[in-house]
């Protein structure tokens, strides 16, 4: 049991039924959905779409989406709702610009949307609502306004330079100049009218006709080779979610393209060691090293399987994991190195429990905060720009190329023991991802917290060089840790944010957690 002397919060506590998300209002909008009858995949997709509506900067229709589904706690499933780059996508061409690297707002960085496709296959294989009722809320909100909380407000205001990249989007979200402040009231009314289209049509509302013509027109003008036929051809992909044991559990993730593998990986190597035994500096040590060899593993070999073998046993087998383990020195950090890759992004997470038991993972992103900037007002559309991870090298697994998805930071995860899913949960941030999913399971599995107490706990994460670590850890173990030859930054903002939702089977109680770092909050019925 938490102290409650000291800030924090309590697990959420449901029985008929539990949601977890970024924002009040989308996990309010999941247990509404839940009371009118819905299961659990009605919920999360209504609570997702209606985050595009008020996280404008984390998500929406413009963006990706990866899911782990298990039907009445059983054995689950997974669908990659990520899309892939245009047919006449041209590396050379793309190289002969002179850059070395793709930039954030680079037209060949927007990838074909996947998310609409996946949510209307989601819908139809697992829902029991029409899709009309389940994008009600997300049409009332962009129709009759929302207002902004604090969260989405900082993020809006840090982030406004994205947006000031793009008329369009300057004038639509930053009206006069300026980011909305806490409380502010906004509307996005052509995005309502999307929104109503897709849920008459389903997903040729958005892939089709007027919406895919104006964002080929859009990107076409900015100098993209997206045609209609891109659009057209968009399809998720059901896939096999791939797992590893820890702590006599089994952990899910999502297969490649996405960076599953990596937190699989990461766990892996923590469970050569006694992380209870550990004192706290060694534990954020060992997470940074093991980080680290997944890491470099991640960005020379994962990418869209279609375009290069990866084999996840290998990269999980005993040799490879203890060969990494036994490289790891105590008292001495590896020396950095280029990752030749782009800071960490945030997204939104979703995971519903339904009163059958139906578990949902549900991860929505545009990548970097409001995307590649790239907005189409008569559709509403904020376009992501996920192709951004690509790399302008040749024969690298990763590389830019026509019809193929990029390597992709969002996972959502999910827990297995003895045939029956305990716990859908996943960690937002972007790059962090991986790392924040070992680190959560780790603080639930080897350090005995409750979900919520693992979800506020302190997080560090070794990227480009630098160990980022949030100041809620003492200055003495970033002495530490400097001295040990980690290059310590104190992190000036939060770092991710993660939710969840505990199936006890035995009790017949759900216990849900949403962190401090978002706006959000986990509640039950």
């Amino acid at each position: 049991m938490r102290n409650f002397i000291t800030p924090s919060r309590s697990v959420a506590v449901g029985e008929r039924g539990m949601a977890a998300t970024s924002h009040p209002q989308a996990t309010l909008v999941a247990l509404d959905m839940l009371k009118a009858g819905g299961n659990a995949m009605d919920a999360a997709i209504a609570a997702v779409a209606l985050q595009g509506v008020v996280e404008p900067q984390m998500t929406g229709v413009g963006g990706d989406c990866f899911v782990i589904y298990s039907p009445k706690a059983g054995k689950p499933a997974a669908l990659n709702g990520s899309g892939r780059t245009p047919a006449r996508t041209d590396l050379a061409a793309t190289m002969a610009k002179g850059a070395p690297a793709l930039g954030p707002t680079s037209i060949e960085g927007i990838t074909i949307p996947g998310a609409i496709d996946a949510w209307c296959r989601l819908a139809a294989a697992h829902g029991s609502k029409p899709l009309d009722e389940i994008l009600a809320p997300a049409i009332a909100a962009a129709e009759n306004g929302f207002r902004i909380t604090p969260r989405v407000a900082a993020d809006w205001s840090r982030n406004r330079a994205r947006l000031e990249s793009n008329p369009a989007a300057a004038a639509h979200y930053l009206p006069g100049g300026a980011a909305p402040a806490i409380g502010d009231r906004r509307d996005q009314p052509a995005l309502g009218r999307t929104l109503r289209r897709i849920a008459r049509e389903g997903r040729a509302a958005f892939y089709e006709g007027e919406v895919a013509e104006e964002l080929v027109a859009v990107l076409q003008s900015l100098g993209g080779v997206h045609s209609m036929e891109d659009f057209a051809a968009n399809a998720p992909e059901d896939v096999t979610p791939i797992s590893t044991g820890y702590g006599g559990h089994d952990i899910l993730e999502c297969p490649p393209n996405g960076q599953g593998l990596a937190a699989l990986m990461i766990l892996r190597i923590l469970a050569g060691y006694d992380i209870r035994a550990l004192a706290e500096v060694d534990r954020v040590h060992v997470l940074a090293e093991a980080t680290k060899a997944a890491y470099r593993a991640r960005d020379a070999f994962f990418c869209d399987p279609a375009f290069g073998r990866l084999d996840a046993a290998h990269f999980l087998s005993g040799g490879y994991i203890d060969a990494i383990r036994h490289r790891i020195d105590m008292a001495r950090a590896t020396a950095s190195v280029d990752w030749d890759d782009i800071e960490h992004k945030d997204t939104v997470y979703v995971t519903v429990v339904d009163r059958d038991l139906n578990a949902v993972s549900f991860i929505n992103s545009l990548f970097q905060p409001f995307g590649s900037g790239v907005y189409a007002p008569k559709s509403g559309v904020l376009l992501h720009n996920r192709g951004w991870g690509f790399r302008l090298k040749g024969g690298h697994p990763n590389a830019l190329a026509p019809n193929k998805r990029p390597m992709h930071t969002i996972i959502p995860g999910m827990v297995m023991q003895n045939g029956r899913c305990i716990m859908p949960f996943g960690v937002m941030g972007g790059h962090y991802q991986a790392t924040g999913h070992a680190g959560f399971l780790s603080n639930v599995f080897d350090l005995g917290m409750d979900i919520q107490a693992a979800a506020e706990a302190p997080r560090s994460f070794a990227f480009e060089g630098v160990l980022s670590m949030e100041p809620t850890y003492p200055r003495e173990i970033g002495r530490e840790l400097a001295a040990r030859g980690h290059d310590v930054k104190w992190a000036d903002a939060a770092i991710g944010g993660c939710q969840a939702i505990w199936i006890d089977h035995a009790r017949g109680v759900l216990l849900g957690a949403s962190d401090h770092r978002k706006d959000g909050v986990a509640l039950g019925f």
